[in-house]
């Protein structure tokens, strides 16, 4: 699959692992560190390349974003979260501090 076409967060996390983003980014701390593996970055060492967002079938409640992350070394993976109500608040905060080079989040993935 290609960018834009996936249905779910499983077909998303699949295609964009695919495409060479197999670290898996943490967001380690309210100072805006993120972990992949042994490595800490910081929101500056990270560009957004892309977004999905994704809502339950049956319960809006279920919603979730997978970011396809590159850190400034090269590194590439993903950032996988809840939004609305249930997103972690030092995401959205360390999400804010990240270049996007995709044409930006909306304020419901932020």
């Amino acid at each position: 699959m290609t960018r834009g076409e996936y249905k779910t967060m499983a077909e998303a996390v699949e295609g964009l692992r695919g495409r060479g983003f197999t670290s898996d980014f943490t967001v380690a701390n309210e100072g805006g560190d993120v972990t992949a593996g042994d490595r800490t970055f910081k929101s500056d060492d990270l560009t957004i390349v892309e977004h999905h967002r994704f809502e339950g079938m049956s319960d809006p409640d279920d919603s979730s974003v997978v970011y396809a992350l590159e850190a400034s070394n090269g590194l590439k993976g993903l950032l996988v979260d809840a939004y609305g109500a249930y997103a972690n608040w030092k995401t959205g905060a360390l999400l804010k501090h990240t270049k996007d080079t995709h044409g930006g989040l909306d304020d419901a993935a932020a």
